[in-house]
């Protein structure tokens, strides 16, 4: 397993982490003995990285993630990431509202302390312009999650804070500019580069003339401005939901508000486009991961397991580096101009 830094936190972390969420549905589910098994395959893999939200089947996710490593003795071994995610009638008691969704996380993991808490909720300019999305001024005025987690942290209940970056990009810049976060989960993969590119003022996106995004930070791109604040960024979706794993629509995919069904069959479509510049019998499932660990801001990729043989899978994917320049150059083209927007 290859170690990458977390951005400035300080922390080696996996270039592989384990995902909890619901696509995988693992650990929202009941088989108990399947959480154990792959938790432990994760382990021997090298993984150190394991990511949850209480939102995850409320709160099932972490539940099953705790009593997992609690079996197999390794609670104190790894990294724990969670979330908060605000409903819109928790605003008047943003603090409150926190602390409370974080000691519950703690009770559920079994864990006295977090080695990282992130927002859940996305960032725009006005609350609901995105499902449960938050204001700058949420984020950071006063009595808003900033301090709520500056507080925590200042308590010891968790070491560092962190984003989802999803929402708009003017209102993500101004958080992640402000410096008062230490990492990001950014949604990035193989047929979604929205967060390498360039945004303009109308959150229109383009791509550099040499049609090169991922070989060397854009500036200006949600990547980028990451990396200049020190960020250690997370790579999110990077199986985009199950499409480019050649799956059907998971469950939860079948009824989320946040990556809802016709986003996946819009990367379905996208897949397509990608088979047929890769050569004949090319693993989409190693290309996706070996893409989203080329790019140098990436500290990992967190995937969502479901059995032991997917994290075998994902590490060998990881141990083979990163895909080689001149396959950069040529997904590089097939997403140039507005080809990507073609899908929408």
């Amino acid at each position: 397993m290859q170690y990458r830094p977390l951005g400035d936190t300080g922390i080696s972390i996996s270039a592989v982490s384990f995902g909890a969420g619901p696509v995988a549905a693992l650990m929202t589910g009941a088989d108990e003995a399947q959480q154990v098994n792959t938790v432990s395959a994760a382990l021997q893999a090298g993984i150190n990285w394991f990511d949850t939200a209480a939102g995850y089947g409320r709160g099932r996710s972490e539940a099953g993630l705790g009593a997992a490593l609690a079996a197999l003795g390794a609670s104190r071994q790894v990294h724990l990431a969670t979330k908060v995610r605000l409903a819109p009638t928790e605003m008047d008691d943003i603090a409150g509202s926190v602390r409370q969704s974080v000691e519950r996380s703690l009770q559920r993991l079994r864990v006295e302390r977090l080695t990282l808490l992130q927002l859940h909720n996305a960032i725009a300019p006005a609350r609901g312009a995105d499902p449960d999305a938050i204001t700058p001024a949420d984020v950071l005025g006063r009595g808003g999650v900033l301090e709520a987690f500056s507080r925590l942290r200042q308590e010891g209940l968790i070491a560092h804070t962190g984003l989802t970056a999803t929402g708009r990009p003017g209102a993500l810049r101004e958080v992640i500019q402000s410096g008062a976060f230490q990492t990001a989960q950014v949604p990035y993969n193989l047929v979604d580069i929205a967060a390498a590119r360039a945004h303009g003022p109308d959150g229109s996106t383009a791509s550099p003339a040499d049609g090169s995004p991922d070989l060397r930070p854009q500036p200006g791109s949600l990547l980028a401005e990451c990396m200049a604040q020190g960020m250690g960024i997370l790579a999110i979706r990077v199986f985009a939901g199950g499409a480019l794993a050649g799956g059907p629509p998971s469950a939860h995919t079948q009824q989320t508000k946040y990556f809802p069904l016709a986003m996946y069959h819009r990367d379905q479509r996208r897949c397509e486009r990608v088979r047929r510049v890769l050569e004949p019998g090319a693993d989409l499932r190693e290309i996706a991961v070996r893409y989203v660990l080329s790019h140098p801001g990436v500290a990992s990729a967190i995937i969502g397991f479901g059995a032991p043989e997917h994290v075998s899978a994902a590490a060998a994917y990881q141990a083979s580096g990163p895909l080689p320049p001149a396959m950069l150059r040529k997904l590089a083209e097939l997403w140039s101009g507005q080809a990507m927007e073609a899908d929408e």
